[in-house]
């Protein structure tokens, strides 16, 4: 059994201003997804398209500029309209306070997905291959959101055998009889499967031409599988526990995240090949 390290959430402290971990974990990320998208622009059929035109360094750069207002305008929004749409029903206001912590994946990715949709239609491209492009960047970045959560020390998991050798006390995740019993390190297990693993995956299986759309498929069910299963060990958010069938929000919002990609590369399957 392991105790958590409670290291200090504050990264850097330059006078009055706070550098986070979790800034900087963001920080990491968007630079994560400008390294490998830059890789990317070498992988068939970017590499060689010409239609409706050539693939290139400063694509990357618009879309990363694109990406990030996605992400934090639609991970903000979909945290307020998940899992505390009345709480913020009646403070509205506080839906702009994102210093006070509160994002949603699902919602940052509905948020990447229409960002990318409308970059995709000014630029003249299909949506499919622009998120094609960008889907085997997104693993790593999300994994280092992970170590943030780590290090912060939330979003623990659920209470675990003490004989487990990682099992780990994490301070303020005391039971209401004023217990503290060792956890999963659910975050970390989140780092291997939704982060490194997803991305080890899905970089091997694009970097070979696919049928547009197919990409984008394996990524959702990918993240959605991954996704589910840690969900087994994270503790529910305490507000709204175990949801229907024992399953909490973030497995309820799996289920149609696996099934939309099953069906998107199911139906690319059967299209002719990007690029041919």
């Amino acid at each position: 059994m392991l105790n958590h390290p409670e290291i200090d959430p504050v990264a850097l402290r330059l006078g009055p201003l706070s550098i986070h971990w979790y800034g900087l974990s963001y920080l990491l990320a968007f630079a994560l997804f400008y390294f490998l998208a830059t890789r990317r622009l070498r992988h068939e059929p970017f590499a060689s398209m010409a239609e409706p035109a050539p693939w290139t360094r400063r694509d990357v750069e618009d879309l990363l500029f694109w990406g990030v207002l996605g992400v934090v305008a639609g991970g903000r929004l979909g945290y307020c309209l998940f899992y505390k749409p009345a709480y913020y029903l009646s403070h509205p206001l506080e839906i702009f306070a994102v210093w006070q912590g509160g994002m949603s994946f699902h919602g940052g990715m509905l948020g990447v997905i229409v960002a990318m949709a409308l970059w995709a239609w000014r630029r003249g491209r299909p949506w499919l291959q622009v998120t094609d492009f960008i889907a085997p960047c997104v693993p790593l970045g999300l994994a280092s959101g992970r170590i943030a959560n780590f290090v912060n020390g939330e979003l623990w998991g659920r209470v675990a055998d003490p004989s487990l050798p990682w099992a780990m006390v994490f301070r303020g995740a005391a039971l209401p009889d004023g217990s503290n019993p060792p956890r999963h390190p659910s975050q970390l297990y989140q780092f291997a499967l939704e982060g490194v693993l997803l991305f080890v995956l899905l970089w091997l299986y694009a970097r070979q031409p696919r049928r547009t759309g197919q990409v984008s498929g394996a990524f959702l069910v990918g993240y959605g599988v991954l996704r589910f299963v840690a969900e087994y060990f994270r503790q529910p958010d305490a507000h709204l526990g175990l949801l229907a069938l024992g399953m909490s929000m973030g497995q309820w919002l799996c289920v149609p995240m696996i099934a939309i990609g099953a069906l998107m590369w199911w139906h690319a399957s059967r299209q002719p090949r990007a690029g041919a």
